[in-house]
């Protein structure tokens, strides 16, 4: 710790040498580098004052090449890094044929890990410092808006290195995301050998179905089955099942048992046979416990945040979490949701049950069957390797010139996902975005298509933000949640694209309800992510055990506080379903606020060209959220929108206007 004399004396000094810039800003540089600064290792207080008068920036010009010098030597790095990330994490990401246990150690390989901390010991990372003060998020709104790109590409670049970190520290956390990842992407059912409550099956020999994703996928598709119900009441007793941790393990990636979820019975070849749990000691929560405990290993490193909470909403979402709160309750707390509840009831002609938080009749894709939707899919994508072919067309379909379509079509890569499906942006300028989606055996089905345009959406962001940024310190969006909004934008025009969709007035009104259905549906989840985090912090010794029963009692209060008035039913878990809630680090805010910033794009293009808004909103590059969306859009990040476009379609829809 630099002790006050010194510190204050090393300000005097710098200030006298550095007359063209003001005495505040140099006292905060000096302030920033002696927070950080270690005695025993750094060089001593001389060495402090030594180092401050040496490499504070001699004047205007000086600053500009140092500056100058950071942007483009990041870049270098930090883009080859990735590449490597990228690399080592192939074949878990990818599906590339079986894994062999040298794939997760490579995976678990943090490649970043000791770069923070050679930054400090080679005082790279004390030079940042010295020269650009850091800024609060109150800050960057009042004034972000005036200030220029250089000022807030600087001040991301010093946000790098805002906090001290050890690479052992960084190390455990990787694995630990790592591991909880590997957990997820490899939760797979053999639904045909699941039995509904009479014992017959209702799935083809085929269908193997990824949780949380490919449950709720396939549950959302049979709405357009009129005898789809059977099915969707048994994907709902598998999801419940999974939450509680009372599904046998013997029947997670194995075709060698059946399982009747209802009443819990395994069989193996007709016979009745004894049941394990998952696991003993809950590994879905001890997984999330994993990551708690390898987050909570940061908490001393973060003085300005000391919780992973904090570190969410002041420096990755830059959003207070009081306020992405209040956005979360305020769709939740619509009274419009009870309205388009009673839609829904009616145009299925019974009562609502906890799974219809996913109804999906409002779009098209509601209306037609699987099968219709699938071999849609596969007639135009009849394989992956005919997405990739044909990225430039779609792309030109959604408002993209053909010479910009070509352009994206050439940096975006298509591998077929061994989970889900995601998105990895390129590190560098000239670097790929990859765009991984899951293709069954039998080529590219609906589902694979509905998340392929998804992840296309960020993608493309990714291309703009990565290669078409004036500074690279501003490369991609502001936070998370914005990314999202822009895969939501493309998600939602998969019909256009197989020539499906609809475009009369009831559609238009039809889909804005289903808008705010689905942000009722994640604003539950992201409110649940952040209620576990807040519990595991007042619990940090809590066992796995302890942590199931009380995510699944706060699912299902939130469940009866917001969703039992609206959809009829009480005490259901299924919100704790999310297998984000596992392995993202609460992640799902970000899905929430992109449904609301989602809305606010569709709503602003609406007589505008995608293409071209679209390219004009990425350049803007890493700005505040708030800063950004009046740039992009003219209003700030808010719910009210989306709510009143769903009341007017309401009353239009029940001839109310």
């Amino acid at each position: 710790m630099i002790s006050d004399a010194i510190l204050q004396e090393t300000i005097r000094r710098v200030q006298e040498q550095a007359t063209w810039q003001s005495p505040d800003i140099v006292a905060a540089g000096v302030r920033q580098v002696a927070e950080r600064w270690r005695i025993d290792s750094d060089g001593g207080e001389d060495g402090f004052t030594r180092f401050c008068k040496t490499h504070f920036c001699k004047d205007a010009d000086d600053h500009q090449l140092v500056m100058d010098r950071f942007f483009a030597h990041m870049e270098a790095l930090q883009g080859r890094f990735h590449q490597v990330y990228r690399d080592f994490n192939r074949r878990l990401h990818v599906e590339t044929g079986p894994l062999h246990p040298i794939d997760q150690l490579f995976a678990d390989f943090d490649v970043h890990a000791h770069l923070h901390d050679d930054f400090f010991a080679t005082k790279l990372a004390f030079v940042v410092l010295l020269n650009v003060p850091l800024a609060s998020l109150a800050e960057k709104e009042a004034a972000g808006t005036s200030w220029s790109r250089r000022r807030w590409a600087e001040l991301r670049l010093a946000e790098q290195f805002r906090n001290r970190v050890g690479a052992e520290v960084l190390q455990g956390r990787t694995a630990a995301y790592t591991r909880a990842e590997d957990y997820v992407y490899h939760y797979n059912l053999y639904m045909h050998n699941l039995l509904d409550e009479t014992g017959e099956r209702l799935f083809d020999p085929e269908v193997r179905l990824i949780s949380h994703w490919g449950l709720r996928d396939a549950l959302k598709a049979r709405y357009a089955d009129p005898a789809g119900l059977p099915a969707q009441r048994l994907i709902h007793r598998v999801m419940e099942r999974i939450v509680t941790q009372e599904i046998p393990r013997e029947i997670i990636n194995s075709r060698e048992f059946d399982w009747n979820p209802f009443s819990n019975e395994l069989y193996r070849h007709g016979e009745r046979r004894e049941r394990v749990p998952e696991s003993p000691t809950y590994r879905r929560y001890r997984e999330l416990q994993r990551v708690f405990h390898a987050e909570r290993a940061l908490d001393p490193f973060f003085g300005d945040a000391p919780s992973l909470i904090d570190r969410r909403f002041r420096h990755d979402r830059e959003i207070a979490e009081a306020d992405v709160e209040t956005i979360l309750k305020t769709v939740l707390e619509a009274p419009v949701l009870k309205e388009i509840a009673a839609v829904i009831r009616g145009r299925l002609g019974r009562e609502l049950e906890p799974f219809d938080i996913w109804y999906a009749g409002f779009r098209s894709a509601g209306r037609l069957g699987e099968r219709e939707l699938d071999a849609a899919a596969r007639k135009r994508f009849p394989t992956l390797d005919a997405f990739q072919e044909n990225l430039a067309a779609v792309l030109t379909e959604l408002g993209f010139t053909p010479d910009k379509a070509a352009y994206l079509q050439s940096r975006i890569a298509v591998d077929p996902a061994r989970g889900a499906g995601h998105a990895l942006p390129g590190g560098m300028r000239g670097d790929l975005a990859h765009l991984r989606t899951r293709v069954p055996d039998g080529g590219m089905d609906y589902q694979g298509f509905n998340t392929a345009m998804h992840e296309l959406g960020h993608s493309v962001e990714q291309v703009f933000t990565v290669n078409d940024v004036d500074h690279y310190p501003l490369r991609q969006v502001p936070n998370t949640a914005f990314t999202e909004a822009f895969a939501f934008v493309f998600q939602e025009r998969d019909l256009a694209v197989l020539g499906l969709a609809d475009s009369d007035r009831e559609s238009h009104d039809l889909r804005m309800m289903n808008e705010m259905w689905q942000a009722m549906e994640i604003a539950g989840v992201a409110l649940l992510d952040l209620n576990i985090w807040r519990w595991m912090y007042r619990h940090a010794e809590a066992d796995s055990q302890l942590v199931k029963q009380a995510v699944v009692e706060m699912a299902r209060t939130i469940w009866n506080r917001y969703f039992a008035p609206v959809l009829g039913v009480r005490d259901a878990a299924i919100l704790a379903i999310y297998s984000h809630l596992v392995f993202c680090g609460m992640y799902t805010p970000d899905y929430a606020l992109g449904h609301v910033i989602a809305f606010q794009l569709e709503d602003y293009l609406r007589e505008r060209n995608l293409g071209t808004e679209m390219e004009r909103m990425c350049r803007l590059g890493r700005l505040a959220p708030q800063v950004w969306m009046r740039e992009a859009v003219g209003s700030p990040v808010s719910a009210e929108p989306l709510i009143g476009a769903a009341e007017a379609a309401v009353a239009r829809f029940r001839g109310g206007a």
